[in-house]
């Protein structure tokens, strides 16, 4: 449960968590920043650094933070931390400027011309989207325009970074719930973002002061009990370090041996999540060795195993199998002196570096083998995740479908598999063989039929683990596709989107086949020039009147129900008769009896007088197949109501007013429908609701949620329709998504 304060306890919380009150020290930070610059790039050009600080001044100039601080602070600090990193001075020019497009006057154009596309695209790929015009989609689309940036140029996100680490190191001075908000986002976004590109520097960072805001009071006790330990956790520490600096002086062997600081977010989740005691988990010792090279690794590791006991089962060798983040090291455990159980890590200095500042480490080492110039393909390469988080990104129309589904993404605990030429592939826990074959190449998701796992058969909702060997077998027919099922178990988020997208454009190829055969066949039926009429450019005019993107949209709308063949063909001939004067017009036979003109378009006639104006009553909002009965009003013409309307008693009072009406509905008829959905409440339920209707061509004209204390959610959607047959379609659309346990009409208010 997330803990707010109000303001007036911003003095006891300056004292349990003083560091979200940090603010900058000024004293030379631009030649600081120079000076470590030019430590990582020696040759590197520093001034477009000069000239970036030297536009951001100037455009930030009279600005303040809420700390009081003149706003400068906060590009010169983001500015350090990616110095600190090792970026090299695109990176820090583009730090510097990363809000003056956003926050002052100066342009992105000004900015392009001034320091170039590759500084501009960083900016820009950092600012965030106008709020006024996004409303409460702003957030989700401006981290889908960050993750879009960031496919193209991995700097993009080490900005943000960045810019949110220092953000979070004031959150002290900005209002508790504005506060509490952002430390959200940050454990649930950019913390996992960071653990993603291996920089465990920022991603602890990051935890630890979004724990504190959100949990002040288990920050300050953890921290207290964490500080009690640690004159007794030193010195038994110590005892460790000083037996395996004896190991490494046997071997020959040059390395720096060190504790490890704990983290305590870390700690908390441990009590938390694991339901572990602070002592159990403080208890247990870590140590770190780090070596020149890898055979020092096994080497090392052969003296601690000679040593102390190891744990079974406790081994991991990540430098032969890295993780997704491309993190190595050795892990074992092992019983220590005094019967204590001590963690430790070996690794080389390259990989410690790795451990520490990931994917800007990586960046800088491609750097300096691409002679300076930045190697953004080598690094998608080698972070697979990152080219899928693109594509399914692109595939997801949904603001808070999108979030979700990043969220699950890069917070989700990873297994590793093998392909049966000992390929690693990374799936999310929980992931089965058809997760694995999409994960390989959607064409063989598609195609997939079956799975062996460690040279067994298996269903294919089968549960993998990590160190399995995994081997799909695939249809050779080349209408294979996806099961719908599959939807039911896949995990990863690719996997998802991949089905999803086949059967919507199977659906659609369906659907257009359908509805031109439908028109084909009406225009035989009606004795119509068929090759005349189909071969005319009308059909696209006629498309673009109904608002479908194109000719093929208006043939899936025919073919799925949503516009009748007889209105297409009315309009079709209509634009032929009036472009082609010199055939004359075309004549079309009317289908079922004839109908004296109406007033307006409501589908209903007055017996007896087909010219007064009749409107459907929104209170019941009858459709044809309801009993219906017409009340004549002042000055609106006729009102037509269900007979078993909750108003028809008050209308009943005065009889004379009383009318007989019909059904009489026409092409050009539109009606109101109001459906109510009832469903267990679940994350996505109101984007997979509107995202079906939309996909059956429904214009939602309002709609409205609620959600009671047993997590049952109510919809409503008013809609308009045009073929009443087509509401049964929907109705059994929306009865088909997941968690949704009854839909049906409302008839009444």
């Amino acid at each position: 449960m997330t803990e707010t304060f109000p303001p007036a306890q911003t003095s006891s919380l300056r004292r349990l968590v003083p560091r979200i009150f940090s603010r900058a020290a000024r004293r030379d930070d631009v030649e600081q920043l120079l000076r470590t610059v030019r430590t990582h790039h020696p040759k590197g050009d520093l001034s477009i650094i000069e000239r970036a600080y030297g536009v951001a001044e100037g455009a930030h100039r009279g600005q303040t933070r809420q700390s009081g601080e003149p706003y400068i602070t906060h590009p010169l600090a983001v500015a350090q931390i990616l110095a600190d990193l090792g970026l090299g001075p695109k990176a820090i020019a583009a730090a510097l400027l990363h809000d003056t497009v956003e926050d002052t006057g100066y342009d992105l154009d000004t900015l392009t011309a001034e320091f170039g596309d590759e500084v501009s695209m960083l900016v820009d790929g950092v600012t965030k989207l106008d709020k006024v015009k996004y409303g409460e989609s702003a957030q989700a689309e401006t981290v889908r325009k960050m993750i879009v940036a960031m496919s193209k140029d991995i700097r993009v996100l080490l900005i943000k970074l960045a810019d949110r680490l220092h953000n979070a190191r004031t959150w002290g001075f900005v209002p508790p719930a504005k506060a509490a908000k952002k430390a959200t986002e940050t454990l649930e976004i950019y913390a996992p973002l960071a653990h993603r590109l291996g920089i465990q520097t920022i991603k602890s960072e990051l935890e630890d002061l979004s724990f504190a805001v959100l949990h002040p009071k288990l920050y300050a006790e953890i921290d207290s009990l964490v500080k009690q330990r640690t004159p007794q956790r030193e010195e038994y520490v110590q005892n460790v370090i000083d037996a395996v600096d004896g190991d490494l002086r046997e071997l020959r062997i040059r390395g720096r041996v060190m504790g490890r600081p704990k983290q305590l977010y870390s700690v908390y989740q441990k009590m938390v999540v694991r339901g572990r005691e602070f002592d159990d988990i403080y208890d247990l010792i870590g140590i770190r060795v780090l070596v020149g090279s890898v055979r020092d690794c096994y080497a090392v590791l052969g003296s601690i195993h000679a040593r102390w006991t190891p744990l079974p089962g406790r081994f991991k060798d990540y430098i032969a199998t890295p993780k997704f983040n491309l993190y190595q090291s050795l892990h074992t455990t092992v019983i220590g002196p005094g019967g204590r159980t001590v963690e430790i890590q070996i690794r080389t200095n390259e990989m410690h570096q790795q451990a520490e500042f990931g994917v800007a480490a990586h960046w800088k080492y491609k750097e300096r083998m691409s002679g300076g110039k930045p190697d953004a393909k080598s690094v998608d390469t080698d972070m697979a995740w990152l080219a899928h988080i693109s594509d399914w990104q692109a595939e997801t129309a949904d603001p808070g479908e999108f979030l979700d589904s990043l969220r699950f993404e890069i917070g989700a605990k990873e297994v590793y598999v093998f392909t049966p030429k000992g390929r690693v592939i990374g799936l999310p826990a929980g992931a089965t063989p058809v997760d694995f074959a999409y994960a390989v190449h959607t064409e063989i998701g598609h195609r997939t039929m079956g799975a062996k796992v460690n040279g067994r058969l298996v269903p294919l909702e089968s549960e993998l683990t990590s160190g399995d060997v995994v081997e799909v077998f695939t249809s050779k027919n080349p209408d294979a596709g996806p099961s719908q099922d599959w939807l039911g178990f896949v995990r990863s988020t690719r996997a998802r989107s991949k089905i999803r997208g086949w059967f919507t454009k199977e659906r659609r190829e369906e659907a257009i086949e359908q509805g031109k055969e439908a028109i084909a066949r009406a225009m035989r039926r009606q004795n119509l020039p068929l090759q005349r009429l189909m071969s005319q450019d009308s059909f696209s005019e006629v498309a673009e009147q109904l608002r479908y993107e194109d000719v093929s949209a208006l043939y899936a709308a025919v073919g799925e129900g949503h516009v009748s063949t007889q209105s297409v063909i009315e309009k079709v001939t209509a634009l032929v008769s009036a472009n082609d004067t010199s055939t004359g017009p075309i004549d079309i036979p009317q289908i079922g009896r004839s109908r004296a003109p109406r007033g307006g378009d409501s589908g209903v006639l007055v017996r007896g007088s087909p010219d007064i104006l009749v409107k459907l009553a929104k209170c019941c909002t009858p459709v044809p197949g309801d009993d219906v009965m017409g009340f004549v009003t002042r000055g609106s013409g006729v009102s037509v109501h269900r007979t078993d309307c909750t108003n028809v008693a008050s209308l009943l009072k005065d009889p004379e007013r009383v009318i007989d009406v019909e059904w009489a509905p026409t092409t050009k008829s539109v009606f109101l429908v109001q459906i109510q959905v009832e469903a267990l409440d679940r994350s996505g339920l109101l984007s997979d609701v509107t995202r079906v209707l939309s996909e059956h061509h429904v214009n939602i004209l309002s709609a409205s949620v609620s959600t009671t204390n047993d997590r049952l959610a109510l919809s409503k959607f008013v809609f308009e329709m045009g073929d009443i047959v087509h509401l049964d379609r929907v109705l059994n659309a929306v009865r088909r998504i997941d968690a949704v346990y009854d839909v049906y009409r409302v008839t009444s208010s």
